[in-house]
């Protein structure tokens, strides 16, 4: 069973544009620097949200052993169909699973990617407890690469929903998550999480000042975290 069968993220043609997706450039880059730095002989990186493995998949190629979870059958199907024609089926291990709840043992993960999942948190307590999750399954000293909506989508006057410090309903329709830098900063930190110098933090889409917010793009932060461990 689909979990999010008829919604959008399992609609076929959700799946098929993300099936095509190239890979998040920085990322990669991250992602090859950390390779080197873990030296293991069995690095391991967390996908969350990986969708149809616009990056799980090229992060196998680069020589990682994946495990990507997302919550969309239609999705996971694509991402394994896109391992197996590139013959990195054997590098990847995808998993029906909710950011919240990772299936895996403490301390697992050289590297964990939350590349547009932890924005779906639908409350405060979610958001907190997803970052919990990775921080249980990072090892020491594990990169984590962020890629999520920033506050600064909305007009500073724009009301969060009631009690919540960071959700807001006014771009979708859904209950998201969209925080300032102070507060992506301190709730990692509070998981023990820091900021990585590796990748400073970078806003994309943000309007111009004095310009109108088109309303249809996200703002969205990229950083680079540091499990303290």
């Amino acid at each position: 069973m689909d979990p999010l069968a008829g919604s959008q993220w399992s609609a076929p043609g959700t799946v098929a544009g993300f099936a095509q997706s190239a890979p998040n450039a920085v990322l990669m880059k991250f992602a090859e620097e950390e390779l080197q730095r873990a030296r293991s002989g069995s690095e391991r990186v967390l996908d969350l949200g990986c969708g149809a493995g616009r990056n799980a998949v090229p992060l196998a190629r680069l020589g990682w052993k994946v495990v990507g979870t997302d919550l969309s059958w239609p999705m996971l199907r694509a991402a394994a169909a896109r391992a197996r024609e590139d013959r990195l089926d054997d590098r990847l291990h995808l998993v029906l699973a909710p950011m919240e709840s990772i299936p895996a043992k403490d301390r697992s993960f050289d590297l964990v990617i939350a590349h547009g999942i932890w924005n779906l948190a639908r409350s405060a307590a979610q958001f907190r407890r997803a970052l919990g999750e990775a921080a249980r399954v990072a090892k020491p000293g594990a990169g984590l690469f962020v890629f999520t909506f920033s506050r600064n989508t909305f007009p500073p006057q724009t009301e969060p929903v009631a009690g919540e410090p960071f959700v807001f309903t006014q771009f979708s329709g859904e209950p998201q998550c969209f925080l300032t830098e102070a507060q992506l900063v301190a709730e990692l930190g509070r998981a023990g999480f820091a900021p990585d110098p590796g990748i400073p933090f970078r806003e994309y889409n943000r309007p111009q000042p004095g310009a109108l917010a088109s309303g249809t793009m996200p703002v969205i932060y990229e950083a680079a975290f540091r499990h303290e461990g």
